[in-house]
């Protein structure tokens, strides 16, 4: 199976996968909003960097799984 394949299967089969995209998602929104301001605070740069380092660590997460599931299909 494919990445993608593996990911769709997770989102349906796996309840902590689909909360772990909800919450990358959720990130991903709040990003966007502090991307679209023409200045950041002080505050915002940091709740900026602090977003995306916890997106990436979901990413992460998410890929670890993703892997898993591939090993397990391949019958490792």
């Amino acid at each position: 199976m494919r990445d993608e394949e593996i990911k769709d299967h997770l989102i349906s089969t796996d309840s902590e996968f689909r909360k772990l995209m909800e919450q990358h998602h959720s990130y991903d929104e709040q990003l966007d909003k502090l991307t679209r301001k023409p200045f950041l605070s002080e505050e915002e740069r940091l709740v900026e960097t602090v977003l995306k380092k916890k997106k990436l660590a979901l990413k992460d997460q998410m890929q670890a799984r993703i892997l898993r599931a591939q090993m397990t299909t391949r019958g490792h």
